[in-house]
């Protein structure tokens, strides 16, 4: 008879389990499938909790021409997403002892020593105070060619653009340090940037379809790619290269660390797992990466090493990147108190996920 009452207990259990996940994935399911026929979303979803996808799906095409779809192993340029593993890559350069986080930038790229004390530490967080490149490349660069890690440097030195403030008094977002951030791993580890990553993350945490891609600088065919739309003039979906090599996606297309990683939702989800464990970085590694600093007038930057961070009273710690480039929307968020995890990766412009996420935020906590 206890027998009995028991493998009840535990059928309901089950079912009440089972019952429960279902409805999550039906409503995560209708939220993002009506914004998909709303035309405001095309890609690919995963969430999971601690570790166990709960919802998995993708909407829309990879190639509008061939009608080609997207699938969960489809691949999406990162845009700034990318950003977590240039840090990443400094992190480990650091532990191997071949660079220190207060190091002035000088000593790795000497052309930029008028910057004075901008340090690595800077550009990680956001500190540094560099003008922004892609502007000043709109105005300064040769469209003819296509730009590359150095050519910043070789462009900054020629015009001495002024910084925005001095090392650490505030907090400003920029691509232009994390271009840096990238040249100094090559610089310090004698490799590109994409050998570096592949051999000290991408193939230890065996995330088979990350790389970097860089379409227009070194073209070559990659199965199951997500092409990257945007909306012309007359409401159309056309891709970047439309726009001729004036436009700034094709002259910047040799430039990484800001971006250029591509990858899949379930590479992501290796990538996330891995952080919650000492396979590439330890506890102390990790205070710096996902914990924010203060500027010198004691302003929170709500940004860590390659990662905003936020606290909810509803949700915890939180961790999070969006990435934006045209033709590509992506996100990822990290709820480090609860082990939660949300991945997005889009392949139109036009996207919109704000109000999505707080409803995503809401289903997963019931």
């Amino acid at each position: 008879m206890k027998r009995t009452f028991l493998l009840i207990t535990i059928g309901l259990l089950l079912f009440n389990l089972t019952f429960g996940q279902s409805v999550q994935y039906k409503r995560l399911d209708s939220l993002v499938d009506s914004l998909f026929k709303q035309k405001i979303f095309n890609g690919n979803v995963l969430i999971a909790d601690k570790g166990k996808i709960i919802f998995e799906k993708s909407y829309g095409l990879a190639d509008e021409k061939t009608k080609r779809k997207l699938n969960s192993q489809t691949i999406f340029e990162l845009a700034s997403v990318s950003k977590q593993f240039t840090a990443m890559g400094i992190v480990l350069l650091e532990k191997q002892g071949k660079l220190d986080y207060d190091d002035k930038i000088s000593k790795y790229i000497p052309e930029l020593a008028f910057y004075g004390d901008i340090s690595i530490r800077n550009l990680l967080n956001h500190t540094g105070g560099l003008p922004d490149y892609i502007d000043f490349f709109e105005e300064k660069w040769d469209k003819t060619k296509i730009a590359i890690n150095q050519d910043i440097v070789n462009v900054f030195a020629i015009y001495r653009p002024k910084v925005i403030f001095q090392p650490g008094e505030k907090y400003q977002y920029s691509d232009t340090g994390y271009t840096l951030l990238g040249l100094i791993i090559e610089k310090v580890s004698d490799k590109t940037f994409g050998q570096f990553l592949s051999e000290n993350i991408f193939q230890p945490l065996k995330m088979k379809n990350t790389f970097i891609y860089r379409s227009r600088f070194e073209p070559k065919k990659i199965e199951n790619y997500a092409l990257g739309y945007v909306t012309d003039s007359l409401g159309y979906k056309v891709l970047p290269n439309s726009f001729g090599k004036e436009f700034y996606t094709y002259y910047l297309d040799g430039i990484v660390g800001d971006g250029t990683v591509n990858s899949t939702t379930e590479d992501l989800l290796k990538w996330d797992r891995a952080l919650y464990t000492d396979k590439l970085i330890d506890s102390k590694d990790k205070e710096l990466i996902f914990n924010s600093v203060k500027t010198k007038d004691g302003k929170e930057t709500n940004y860590g090493f390659g990662w905003f961070i936020g606290n909810s009273k509803k949700y915890g710690k939180i961790v999070y990147h969006t990435g934006g480039w045209p033709g590509y929307l992506t996100y990822i968020e990290r709820h480090l108190d609860n082990d939660k995890t949300i991945i997005i990766l889009q392949n139109h412009s036009n996207s919109k996920i704000n109000s999505f996420l707080q409803k995503v935020r809401m289903t997963l906590y019931n």
